[in-house]
């Protein structure tokens, strides 16, 4: 489902946690042609030290003043291995919940835009109503659920502002199945230009945290 024989596909699943996202990537590493390499939430919190968790997945409005400046940097190490993969003509999903409410707009989302912009990537918004979410969180959270908490309400709104997507699903309203197809539908049909994903790049200036580890 590539573009370009050589270059690997992107997929984005944006969503807050609960959502979905993590069974809809599996079922594109399932389902669809090729290799699909995760790279998640939950799987990028297991490679982080833990005195830095849950790093990329720091809620928004959490008040970690100490762990903010470190966020910048680690989204930009993961979207330059995102990158580095499709070189290679290795498919990625991601499945992510991108938000800027820190103490301070720090711009990540279009930094991590303008990482991929060489590359073909379509960016899922993954929809789920709050108290289907909320009915949804488990009873005593451990691990990584534990870890990456907040308030599901400052979730929702968090991570859909902007809200530019080149498809968005509906995990209460779609099954998981009909989420998929869309998402290989409109693969299949192309994506809009320009796409969410170059929008988003120019929406922002690029944070300066993370600007410095440029390759």
């Amino acid at each position: 489902m590539s573009s370009d024989s050589h270059t690997g596909q992107v997929i984005i699943l944006n969503g807050p946690p609960r959502s979905g996202k993590s069974t809809i990537a599996k079922l594109i590493q399932a389902e669809f042609e090729g290799p699909w390499m995760n790279f998640g939430m939950d799987t990028y919190l297991h490679a982080t030290p833990e005195r830095y968790r849950p790093g990329i997945g720091l809620p928004p409005g959490a008040g970690r003043e100490d762990l903010e400046e470190f966020v910048p940097l680690f989204y930009a190490a993961l979207y330059e291995s995102i990158a580095m993969h499709c070189a290679f003509g290795l498919n990625v999903v991601a499945e992510l919940a991108h938000h800027d409410d820190y103490s301070r707009p720090l711009g990540i989302l279009s930094d991590c835009a303008r990482r991929l912009e060489e590359l073909p990537v379509l960016f899922v918004g993954v929809r789920c109503p709050i108290d289907v979410i909320k009915e949804r969180l488990p009873t005593g959270q451990n691990g990584a659920a534990a870890e990456i908490a907040g308030d599901p309400a400052r979730w929702q709104e968090a991570v859909h502002t902007p809200g530019i997507y080149d498809v968005e699903v509906d995990t209460a309203r779609m099954s998981l199945a009909e989420c998929v197809a869309a998402i290989r539908e409109r693969l299949e049909a192309g994506v809009a230009s320009p796409s969410a994903f170059e929008q988003l790049a120019e929406r922002h200036l690029v944070p300066v945290a993370a600007d410095s580890y440029d390759l």
